[in-house]
């Protein structure tokens, strides 16, 4: 198991609504008249998931509060780290990867999945990765609230959630307002690298991200799919039902 460092910006209390010991708190806690591009999702966890929530969660996870800015130095004991943000993991196995992968980069990676949190946290105990730490709740809030601008060295979003009925297609993530905040917040060519299996999504990134004043797309339009993305699970499944892949890979300018 690595050495840990305390986590910021967790009150006493923050999870006082949960008798899990180590457990996040339920993002709705922080509550915005704001259409959001994700549910909550608690769901069901493994003995192992949630034994290392509890051994672990305070030394590399915070919950989204919006209260107070991170100091990203301090959390992941460096000077000026390279912070890669991964909005959206999963249980947390292709962050694990990729992470073990570039011990030089530092990897925050946000979701609302607490068996996700458990199993990353037992990957971070497993394979000593040093490099990365966990936030709970909205990402939105944790880019506006708690980000410092021209703090993110780079931005990953692998498979959201697509909302493929169009009366839900204001719930999708990559809409011109988030992704001015998120530019916002990314150094001078850091890389936004997205990626769906939704092609109506893919073109709608494409549409977005393009537009955007802030980044230029590395590559015509689509990426081709690079070596160092491990397939996801929501990949896998995409790939089942003969969906089509699509990498953006865009940088800051």
């Amino acid at each position: 198991m690595t050495s840990q460092t305390t986590a910021p910006a967790i009150a006493p209390d923050d999870r006082a609504h949960d008798d899990r010991p180590g457990a996040p708190v339920s993002p709705e806690l922080h509550r915005e008249q704001r259409i959001r591009s994700f549910h909550p999702r608690k769901g069901r966890m493994s003995t192992a998931q949630h034994d290392a929530l509890a051994r672990s969660w305070d030394g590399y996870g915070i919950r989204v509060d919006g209260k107070r800015a991170l100091d990203l130095d301090a959390w992941f004991g460096r000077p000026d780290p390279r912070v890669v943000l991964e909005i959206g993991f999963g249980m947390g196995d292709a962050t694990a990867t990729m992470a073990g992968a570039e011990p030089d980069r530092c990897v925050l990676a946000v979701d609302v999945h607490t068996p996700g949190h458990g199993n990353l946290l037992r990957r971070i105990e497993s394979d000593g990765l040093d490099n990365l730490r966990l936030a709970e709740g909205d990402a939105v809030v944790l880019l506006r609230d708690q980000l410092a601008p021209q703090s993110l060295d780079g931005l990953r979003i692998y498979f959201p959630d697509p909302w493929p009925k169009a009366r839900h297609h204001k719930r999708r993530l990559i809409q011109p307002e988030f992704v001015a905040l998120a530019a916002s917040r990314l150094r001078s060519g850091a890389t936004v690298h997205c990626a769906t299996d939704w092609e109506p999504y893919a073109e709608q990134m494409l549409d977005v991200l393009s537009a955007s004043p802030e980044l230029a797309n590395l590559h015509a339009d689509y990426a081709p799919r690079p070596d160092w993305r491990p397939v996801t699970k929501f990949e896998r499944q995409g790939l089942a039902k003969g969906h089509v892949v699509r990498d953006l890979l865009f940088r800051r300018v």
